[in-house]
């Protein structure tokens, strides 16, 4: 069973025993609702200060049912709203390593790798214009990216494309991709492991065909695919780490800003009060 949803349903039945017992309380032992509400907590507290106690053998019979149904249920709430907390710490930790790798594949080979293909792309012009990302966004600004992406073509114009050029690119970097790829954290972040498999598949392509300057037609055209499959994932994988640093890590994510690929005035140096 989901932790939330634990979670959810021992508060659910807390404040059903509070409120059930607040009002039996108020009515075997005459207490106004203030006292009987002030009774019922240190009952299932188990504090009991003696200044209030019950006079009757309904009142007792109350107090003991209180005393097994409440603490069991405290305690119920307790335990799974830490568990909860340590869940989220733990993916949380999880999601800064992933994110660590992902700025590594993207600060060795995919920064470069996007601008190789932006270059490739007849509407490049709109690309751009949704991810001209400025230094002064904000999360809010970040998050409209996505739902313009998922409407993108991402096309690719295959007689653009210096099949050897790129081919020696990726297997200049095939060595990082089989590190990254074989890091027990990679399956934590779907997206980014299929970008690695279709880096790699991409490579391994290009590996086994001996002449890439005299492909057929159709063989261009299935090389054309496996490169639009790559760029949509390259850039969806840039825009969730642009956010990840915004939220975290603002210094890197100004250093992003300034080397972005979609950003025509792009320089790492530094000209204007930011």
């Amino acid at each position: 069973m989901d932790t939330r949803f634990r979670l959810k349903f021992y508060l659910i039945v807390f404040m059903v025993v509070i409120i059930f017992g607040s009002l039996t309380f108020s009515f075997v032992e005459n207490l106004s609702l203030t006292e009987a509400v002030y009774f019922n907590i240190v009952t299932i507290a188990t504090v009991g200060y003696g200044d209030i106690h019950p006079t009757t053998t309904a009142g007792r019979v109350l107090t003991i049912l209180l005393i097994v149904m409440g603490v069991g249920t405290f305690l119920g709430v307790v335990a799974n709203a830490t568990e909860m907390m340590l869940n989220r710490r733990e993916k949380q930790a999880i999601t800064n390593k992933i994110f660590m790798l992902v700025g590594i594949f993207y600060s060795e080979s995919g920064n470069q790798l996007m601008k190789l293909f932006s270059g490739y792309d007849p509407d490049i012009h709109q690309l751009i214009g949704r991810l001209n990302i400025k230094g002064n966004w904000r999360r809010k600004q970040l998050n409209t990216i996505s739902p313009l992406l998922n409407k993108y073509a991402f096309s690719i114009d295959i007689e653009k494309v210096e099949l050897i050029q790129l081919f020696n690119f990726l297997q200049k970097n095939k060595s990082l991709m089989i590190r990254l790829i074989e890091h027990p954290s990679l399956l934590e972040n779907e997206t980014f492991a299929d970008l690695l498999r279709a880096v790699f598949h991409l490579t391994e392509e290009l590996n086994y065909r001996e002449d890439l300057t005299n492909l057929p037609e159709h063989d261009r055209a299935h090389i054309c695919g496996d490169i639009q499959r790559i760029y949509k994932l390259l850039v969806t994988q840039w825009v969730d780490y642009m956010i990840h640093l915004k939220d975290f890590y603002p210094y890197l994510f100004s250093l992003e800003v300034r080397m972005s690929p979609y950003n025509p005035e792009a320089s790492v140096i530094i000209t204007e009060t930011p």
